[in-house]
């Protein structure tokens, strides 16, 4: 007998499969679709209520696969709940950054750290980064530490540097920089997670229970969002094997409904590391074993260069405020060869982090290497950002099979300043380049990056379809994608690029309920309005997680 355990009714339903049928009504059982109808009740002798089916007349909203984010940063996000606001445009100039540094100073005891994020040095109107001596003026008494907007660049004052024992000469670490004033002296800002690290392993801890309490907001407001499966873009970047720990206790302890997908760090799984023995099958069964079939290995994770806006992402020709600076690379091509090569064999599939064109392509010759080497079908190894890509790149990504995460809001927040500061009217417009990747049949999904960016995929949507920036102009309108294509990276082509399209992705017979409910349908609105549109409820496994009031 077909007794559902929740009927939803009275729908605009976008299946988003892959004939781009629609429908009226839905049935759930057991955390499963077993029914799907043209009309807007399904028909009598078809579904047999009882008292426990829950009924849910939808009122004309859509229904949609659950949203499924390939690259953010969750537990990062809840921390930044504790810190000091530090973005533009809240602050329009360091005078800003300093008076509210001054008065976190105010409130606590000396000595103790003060931690902020979001600094944007191109958004300031003093048009330069704040150093060790602006915020020493503000807060001499306490380190600091503030991360730039770009997550690879932090400022810290003189307070913090001895504290981590880092003297004015101190000489770079291998993988990033110190900024210098014109004596050679540290001046307080820290390129990439080198000199970070240096800084940031004085701050203080907080144990296991306390980040998995501070998730709860997060994970609200995320699924508020509409989000149903969710991947963590770098699980050992805060602090090695107690990131998974975290991810898993907040599963344990019911915390966390979504589906969440981890990359975990490269480090994590050389030989002599806590994984280094482990094949990925074997990875991935213990995740799932030990958080109640929420939790699942993405990939092993590892980064090629940095940031475009940080001006540390690797490019083969230089950045356009500086005709001789070209970004690095992380590592030499023959490390990064082996280190793939061996993750490839182990069955892992790999996600690395390349912005630049230059890291792209050092990215796909480790690629290349690996799979001529040792061929394995199926593989989705994956480049996250792809910000710079070439023609030729996309080019390869499809020869190798080679799946790519956009970060599509690079488009809003940086594109004015991509065009005028970092890369150039010409290679700007070509930032993202979906169309592109559409035309060569490139999996691909698209990204929020949070906290670089905020968490909404409808904005992430929007910015595809619209392509606007923050001053209102269009850039790269040729790179444009229509709405269902740019629907379906978030939901269908989310669910491919995770090893799990027999079971998500699209409303379809048999895949689980997981669901986001909109008080419009983006298909059938002006595009420029999609990001705007409310998420009225999230559903995971027929389970209601969200609704709005």
């Amino acid at each position: 007998m077909n007794i559902p355990d929740l009927l939803l009714t009275n729908a605009k339903v976008l299946t988003l499969d892959n004939m781009g049928r629609r429908a009226g009504s839905v049935a759930v059982k057991n955390g499963r679709i077993f029914g799907i109808w043209q009309e807007k009740e399904p028909p009598k002798s078809e579904v047999t209520l009882s008292a426990k089916t829950q009924v849910i007349n939808l009122k004309g909203a859509a229904l949609l696969p659950g949203f499924i984010d390939t690259h953010n940063h969750l537990p990062m996000v809840s921390m930044l709940q504790e810190q000091v606001n530090c973005s533009s445009p809240l602050n329009q100039s360091i005078s800003d950054i300093q008076e509210k540094l001054r008065k976190k100073a105010n409130e606590i005891p000396p000595g103790q750290w003060i931690l902020g994020y979001g600094y944007d040095d191109t958004s300031l109107i003093d048009g330069r980064h704040p150093f060790r001596a602006d915020l020493d003026v503000a807060a001499p008494n306490n380190p600091v530490f503030i991360h730039h907007i770009s997550g690879h660049l932090a400022v810290v004052n003189s307070y913090a540097l001895r504290v981590a024992s880092i003297s004015d000469k101190q000489p770079d670490p291998g993988i990033g920089h110190f900024g210098r004033d014109h004596e050679g002296n540290v001046n307080g800002v820290l390129y990439e997670f080198g000199p970070m690290e240096a800084v940031h392993s004085h701050t203080p801890t907080y144990t296991i229970e306390q980040k998995v309490s501070l998730l709860k907001k997060t994970v609200n407001h995320y699924i508020s969002h509409g989000i149903t499966t969710n991947t963590d873009a770098g699980v050992g970047l805060l602090k090695g094997e107690e990131d998974i720990e975290v991810h898993l206790k907040a599963a344990e302890q019911k915390i966390n409904p979504m589906r969440m997908q981890l990359m975990i760090m490269h480090d994590l799984l050389k030989p002599g590391s806590r994984f280094g023995n482990y094949s990925s099958e074997q990875l991935n069964d213990e995740l799932q074993s030990r958080g109640n079939g929420l939790i699942a290995l993405d990939s092993a994770k590892m980064f090629q260069d940095g940031s475009i806006q940080g001006l540390t992402g690797a490019l083969r020709e230089p950045y356009h405020c500086n005709p001789n600076l070209y970004g690095d690379l992380n590592f030499e091509q023959s490390v990064i060869n082996e280190e793939i090569l061996d993750l490839h064999n182990r069955g892992y599939r790999i996600a690395i982090h390349g912005n630049g064109d230059k890291a792209i392509g050092s990215i796909l010759d480790g690629f290349e290497f690996a799979i001529q080497k040792y061929p394995r079908q199926n593989h989705r190894h994956r480049i996250e950002h792809v910000q710079t890509a070439t023609i030729q790149d996309l080019d390869r990504m499809q020869k190798l099979g080679i799946a790519g995460s956009f970060f599509i809001n690079h488009v809003y927040y940086w594109g004015d300043r991509h065009e005028k500061i970092f890369l150039g009217p010409n290679r700007a417009r070509r930032i993202s380049p979906l169309a592109d990747a559409v035309e060569r049949e490139i999996l691909f999904t698209l990204h929020s990056d949070a906290p670089i960016t905020p968490i909404s995929p409808l904005f992430s949507i929007w910015a595809a379809v619209n392509r606007v920036t923050r001053e209102g102009g269009i850039l790269g309108p040729e790179q444009r994608i229509d709405v269902e294509t740019a629907l379906k990276s978030m939901t269908n082509y989310g669910a491919k690029l995770n090893f799990d399209e027999d079971h998500s992705g699209s409303i379809e017979l048999g895949k689980r309920a997981d669901f986001a409910i909109l008080a419009a349908d983006p298909t059938s609105i002006n595009p420029i309005d999609i990001k705007d549109i409310p998420i009225l409820g999230t559903i995971i496994g027929g389970e209601v997680v969200y609704w709005k009031a």
